[in-house]
């Protein structure tokens, strides 16, 4: 118990840490980039907002100049912080006290400034008084109403003196910037691992708990984020909000979408440096480097095996549990793996998006197609590190692996004889189809 709560006392002094700073970078926005020239609708006749006059802005902006100065008289005897006003000193005192004394009467959470205590009851009444007149979405804060709306205008004026990169909001940059310093300020007290952003860790740690707050109403799955559920919902609903423009094809996330303009674009930034192999991901390359380093960081506990990737991890456990979640609503057959039922469902719809640039044959997979092409070049990538031999395939090379090892797999249930081959298995099982029928 003193551990989870030391976590969570971790998590909230980098809360109050970002608030105090993102107040910061609205301030600086203001002056820097200048007010939209939209202004919030504001609902009913509640005047919830109000410009500062120029006289206290220009004197927040003077106030703030001289912290930046570093004429700053103001010092925290705990972590050595100086800070330009004594009301920002008390309030930065309440992260190492721990003090909270602004509280919801609804759920009990603390606050250390009544204007958090505020914001946060919003969430409870449902109020969201900044609306976009664009769009229509409604919004909390003002704040997040003005970073919406340089989405419509494609403002990003923030600007990674790096790479170029913009960003509609600074924190968004400082984060970006995390990426070429390698600066990972965030660190797991449970396990060390460091991370750029805070919410990152908030979400890593929810794996040393098991917390999974967020459930499906229709299914009982549980998960760790709310976007993850809102995701998974979709599923459920069969909306896809995210629409192809090329080729009008539907995805349920907008990450997917993007990773699927990629194919027709033929984009990929990535590169192997080992072998020169292209990749439109990070992700992607990340774990084809790891066939060269021979890394398998995802390891079933039932039996030992190891993984490239926590997905053929997943299936994997299945094979344990005889867990087939993916049903053909045409024939009822029951799979493993999503990918194995998405292309077992081309088999009924007669679907084949992949074409043969040379022969025309079609394919309903991309990997069909790619050991097709294999016929074409006479490519033989997987080789026998033993006798040298060639396979178009990955599979075919395995079960060649196996005259070397001696290695059989596959067993009989009835006098439990073992094959190198499922299909010699086959075979053999039709010897004992006259025992069987007894």
């Amino acid at each position: 118990a003193s551990f989870l709560k030391g976590i969570h006392d971790y998590i909230n002094l980098h809360e109050k840490q970002d608030v105090l700073k993102q107040e910061t970078d609205n301030l600086i926005t203001k002056t820097s980039v200048g007010e939209t020239d939209q202004q919030p609708q504001l609902k009913g006749n509640q005047f919830l907002f109000q410009d500062i006059p120029e006289a206290d802005h220009h004197q927040k902006i003077k106030t703030h100049n001289k912290g930046q100065s570093g004429n700053n008289p103001f010092s925290c005897l705990t972590c050595g912080k100086c800070l330009s006003r004594k009301q920002s000193l008390d309030r930065h005192m309440m992260m190492h006290t721990g003090e909270k004394p602004f509280s919801c009467l609804t759920c009990g959470k603390g606050f250390t400034q009544k204007s958090f205590l505020d914001q946060h009851m919003k969430t409870h009444t449902g109020e969201k008084p900044f609306s976009c007149l664009t769009c229509g979405k409604d919004f909390i804060q003002k704040s997040r109403w003005t970073c919406h709306m340089r989405i419509h205008k494609a403002e990003k004026p923030f600007s990674c003196m790096t790479c170029g990169k913009g960003f509609i909001q600074k924190h968004s940059l400082t984060c970006h910037m995390r990426t070429h310093t390698d600066e990972k300020p965030f660190s797991c007290l449970a396990c060390g691992k460091s991370f750029i952003q805070k919410n990152i860790l908030t979400r890593h740690i929810k794996t040393h708990t098991g917390e999974k707050p967020f459930s499906c109403l229709t299914c009982g799955k549980s998960f760790i984020q709310k976007n993850k559920l809102i995701h998974h919902m979709r599923t459920h609903t069969g909306e896809k909000p995210f629409s192809c423009l090329a080729c009008g094809k539907s995805f349920i996330q907008k990450n997917i979408l993007t990773r699927h303009i990629k194919t027709h674009t033929g984009e990929k930034p990535f590169s192997c440096l080992t072998c020169g192999k292209d990749f439109t991901h990070k992700y992607s390359l990340n774990c084809h480097m790891r066939i060269h380093t021979g890394e398998k960081p995802f390891t079933c506990t039932t039996c030992g095996k190891a993984f490239i990737q926590k997905r053929n991890l997943t299936g994997h456990l299945r094979t344990h549990t005889g867990e087939k979640p993916f049903s053909c609503l045409t024939c009822g057959k029951d799979f493993l793996q999503k990918r194995s039922w998405t292309f077992h469902m081309r088999s009924h719809s007669g679907e084949k998006h992949f074409s043969c640039t040379i022969c025309g044959k079609d394919f309903n997979q991309n990997s069909c197609l790619n050991q097709h092409m294999r016929t074409h070049t006479g490519e033989k990538p997987f080789a026998c590190i033993t006798c040298g031999k060639g396979f178009t395939q990955k599979c075919s090379l395995n079960s060649h692996m196996r005259t070397h090892t001696g290695e059989k797999p596959f067993s009989c249930i009835i006098c439990g004889k073992g094959f190198s081959h499922r299909c010699s298995l086959s075979n053999h099982m039709k010897t004992h189809n006259g025992d069987m029928s007894h």
